[in-house]
């Protein structure tokens, strides 16, 4: 019982540290740009997309080959019917990538002509203090 108590007491002051309360508003903040973002690549706005990604996602694919690799994969998938947050996690390091502040957030999504399906989207801060993608997967 003694051990119990000392873990709820550690796990309490972890939880109301400032360390914590930040990491925790850069989820919130990595989680609401996702969503934006999101809504541009189920409005198939890929070029507008790309526009608002981070520096590293645009230095990794051209506009164009972004534009795309959307159509041709994101566009016959049709319509998302659900999209939940399956997990959202924070983190300094991605293999790589450069140190940062990143927030790696799952989703189960169901789209019209694929269900199930697994998206990844990894949002980072960037230097002007925005949260931008840098990341997006589909599985």
């Amino acid at each position: 019982m003694k051990k119990l108590i000392v873990v709820a007491a550690v796990a309490l002051t972890l939880l109301g540290s400032p360390a914590y309360a930040a990491e925790n508003d850069a989820v919130k903040k990595a989680q609401d740009a996702a969503k934006a973002w999101l809504a541009l690549i189920d409005s198939a706005q890929y070029g507008r997309s790309w526009d608002d990604a981070a520096p590293i996602f645009k230095t990794s694919v051209s506009k164009a080959d972004w534009e795309s690799t959307c159509k041709a994969v994101r566009s016959p998938l049709g319509s998302v019917k659900s999209r939940t947050v399956k997990a959202a996690t924070f983190t300094r390091t991605l293999a790589g990538a450069p140190d940062g502040e990143y927030v790696v957030i799952e989703y189960d999504t169901a789209f019209e002509n694929r269900a199930p399906a697994a998206e990844t989207v990894t949002p980072m801060l960037d230097k002007d203090g925005s949260w931008r993608i840098s990341g997006y997967y589909i599985r």
